[in-house]
């Protein structure tokens, strides 16, 4: 299955180190963190990627290519102007196959992939999202998971007073979501879609006890290289 990665936008809480590259190439541990991310999926099996950028897309580019040199297979697609979670996929429309995992370029799950494509073919769904059950209270819960897995709401701004879980940066969803999409302008997959494929019992959860990591700020860079090898 074809992994694409959100890597398009401007990481402002990390300014000034994003003055000069983009987030997903911040080094950690002397690599940019985006290959990190990638070879954590090599390890588990996917190899075809599609990278969504935009600001200074060219540092991503260059480094990476065509993806050969780390035995990928790496296309991109590229935003003149910030579109947004959701934009960012309608504009890569033509690029994607039917359905396809989506990671952000921020964000770090150290999972086993191959079980969740398998969950994937199990359920019927448009979107199957991987929630954390914060146990370690890394975040405010914005999933609402229902004990057989149905995601009855997703709220990031006011969850539900039940919710449960946190989105945990890692869904599996099928290309026809992005009919929801408008074709032009900002749009938010958290705030405008995934609240919508929730409202109408399309939109299943992966639970995992796994915690995930992001590099969205400052403060958690460290806490990311005391996991990256």
């Amino acid at each position: 299955m074809k992994a694409v990665i959100l890597a398009g936008g401007r990481g402002e809480r990390l300014r000034p180190l994003t003055d000069a590259v983009p987030k997903p190439m911040i080094r950690i541990k002397g690599r940019p963190f985006l290959e990190h991310q990638l070879e954590l999926l090599k390890k588990n099996g996917i190899t075809s990627f599609l990278l969504c950028v935009g600001y200074l897309k060219e540092a991503v580019i260059d480094h990476f290519g065509d993806g050969s040199r780390f035995g990928l297979k790496i296309e991109y697609s590229t935003e003149g102007s910030f579109l947004g979670t959701a934009g960012a996929i309608k504009q890569a429309e033509g690029l994607l196959p039917g359905e396809f995992i989506l990671l952000y370029g921020d964000s770090y799950l150290p999972i086993d992939y191959a079980a969740l494509v398998d969950a994937w073919f199990k359920r019927d769904c448009s979107g199957l999202v991987v929630c954390y059950d914060n146990s370690l209270h890394i975040a405010q819960n914005n999933i609402y998971l229902s004990p057989d897995n149905r995601i009855i709401s997703y709220n990031k701004r006011s969850p539900d007073s039940r919710a449960n879980y946190v989105e945990a940066g890692v869904s599996i969803l099928k290309k026809e979501i992005l009919g929801l999409i408008p074709p032009a302008g900002q749009v938010s997959l958290e705030e405008e879609i995934f609240p919508l494929l929730a409202r109408d019992g399309l939109l299943k959860g992966y639970p995992t006890s796994q915690r995930y990591y992001d590099i969205g700020a400052p403060e958690r860079l460290k806490s990311i290289e005391e996991v990256l090898l």
